[in-house]
């Protein structure tokens, strides 16, 4: 089979809003699977060197004998329909992409029909902000399937890829779109106890690396599932076909009744695929890993606001006031621990929050940084002149989940140990210099808990995105 440099990843992912902090809010626990996987979905597409990422989703407008592309320059969108309108997405057309796209496509007596003054649908904004969330910045071609055949969809997708070798750039390819709709009694479209089936039919399609069986499937199964992301996918198969496959199911479950999938179809190089996070080796989503894109890429707010705070209370006595006009990142609720090193790298204070306290991440930085800065019992209170002699980085913290010694990754995640009674914690954050195994990562946790090595304890694991200052 062929391979090409210019098409480097090829994927599935699910769109539902709930799965946006914002938006879900408590609510995202039930799908903090999928959450995890599209971190681990963005570190391939970051790792594929991918400058742009085509997104097609079944929530575009609808053209039934043409498929559609939104334009630019700029694409937009915003959850404000879902109660965030805090929570937006915002990138670059790839024009030049979209371009090769609609003549090569044209070619093959295929449509493409752009249009303009419409923000992106949620089917588009939802993996886009999970990408650049977790660190992938780059252009975007924005698409929506039509009512034209199977065959026509993934030839449609053939089409893509020659478009992507014309133009020369590496470039990923996401399929946005849920899988059955009525997979429970309280599900969306109601209940149907044939469902299941086709969720399982696409699951075990990818697995085997039998992508075909999708194009073939049964269209009663289909019309049974009241699916939304079939077409997504034919598109997604043809843009991967006579290519080396390298087929995953990173993530599945369907905890509202509706089929969620995040999978892999095509990576262009060996070390963008790898094991699930929480594999004993070769973790492709390291908590380091992903803390250096994050840092490169975005999020330095964060420290930069824990400086300001820390040096205003020690020199003035003074808490600043959260900012007023917060950053995406910054509005967020979430969990964070605030460190304090010195410039030699020698911890001068950490305290944090695991689950949130205050309305928006800006106000949990700001409580935690005067802690760690005076509260810790570890050291005395930062004094002024130690000031200049100082950096700072800010965790911030995925809702807790319980889980089993077998789950656990001391490179990948956080842990929380706690007594059977609830009443001697303690946490330590992923990827400490030191802690190699799970084992370590467990036995300091416990003692620092001062729960008596051999007692009985419970298991909880978080994730932490780490921004900090420069050296």
């Amino acid at each position: 089979m062929a391979n090409t440099s210019s098409l480097v990843f090829a994927g599935i992912a699910p769109h539902p809003p709930i799965m946006v902090p914002e938006v879900g809010r408590e609510a995202i626990v039930e799908v903090r699977n999928s959450i995890d996987a599209m971190a681990d979905l963005t570190e391939r597409v970051v790792r594929s060197g991918a400058e742009t990422v085509i997104l097609i989703s079944p929530h575009a407008p609808l053209e039934p004998e043409a498929f559609v592309a939104y334009d630019g320059p700029q694409l937009h969108a915003d959850f404000a329909n879902f109660r965030a309108p805090t929570a937006t997405v915002q990138a670059e057309l790839d024009d030049e992409l979209l371009t090769e796209i609609t003549r090569t496509a044209a070619e093959q007596d295929l449509a493409t029909i752009r249009i303009r003054g419409v923000d992106l649908d949620h089917g588009t904004a939802v993996p886009l902000y999970f990408l650049q969330r977790h660190g992938w910045q780059g252009r975007v071609v924005a698409l929506g399937y039509s009512f034209l055949s199977n065959e026509e969809h993934v030839r449609f997708g053939k089409c893509i890829r020659a478009a992507v070798e014309q133009v020369g750039r590496p470039v990923a390819f996401i399929a946005s779109g849920d899988l059955s709709h009525r997979l429970k009694l309280e599900a969306p479209a109601g209940y149907n106890p044939q469902a299941h089936l086709f969720d399982e039919e696409v699951v075990d399609a990818i697995r085997s690396c039998a992508t075909n069986r999708i194009v073939d499937l049964d269209p009663e199964l289909r019309r049974m599932a009241g699916e939304c992301g079939y077409r997504s996918m034919l598109v997604a198969i043809g843009v991967a076909q006579e290519l080396e496959p390298s087929c995953e199911v990173i993530s599945y479950e369907a905890p509202f009744g509706v089929g969620y999938l995040v999978a892999q179809l095509f990576a262009g190089s060996a070390d963008v695929r790898g094991p699930r996070p929480g594999s004993p080796a070769g973790v492709l989503d390291s908590s380091a890993e992903r803390a250096q894109v994050l840092t490169e890429k975005t999020g330095t707010e964060l420290p930069v606001l824990a400086r300001q705070v820390v040096e205003t209370f020690v020199k003035e006595g003074k808490v600043i006031k959260a900012p007023e006009n917060p950053s995406e990142l910054l509005s967020q609720r979430a969990g964070c621990f605030v460190s304090i090193k010195t410039r030699a790298g020698e911890l001068r204070g950490c305290i944090g929050t695991v689950e949130p306290e205050k309305d928006t991440l800006a106000q949990e930085v700001i409580i935690n940084s005067i802690s760690a800065a005076t509260r810790d019992p570890r050291f005395t209170p930062v004094r002024a002149d130690e000031l200049p002699g100082l950096k700072y980085s800010v965790d911030v913290l995925s809702p807790p989940e319980p889980v089993k010694l077998d789950d656990l990754d001391p490179r990948v995640y956080g842990v929380i140990v706690e007594d059977q009674n609830g009443v001697r914690r303690a946490l330590l954050l992923p990827s400490l210099k030191g802690i190699e195994t799970v084992a370590q990562q467990v036995e300091i946790a416990s003692r620092k808990a001062g729960i008596p090595a051999g007692d009985p304890i419970r298991l909880w694991r978080f994730r932490a995105d780490r921004y900090g200052e420069e050296s």
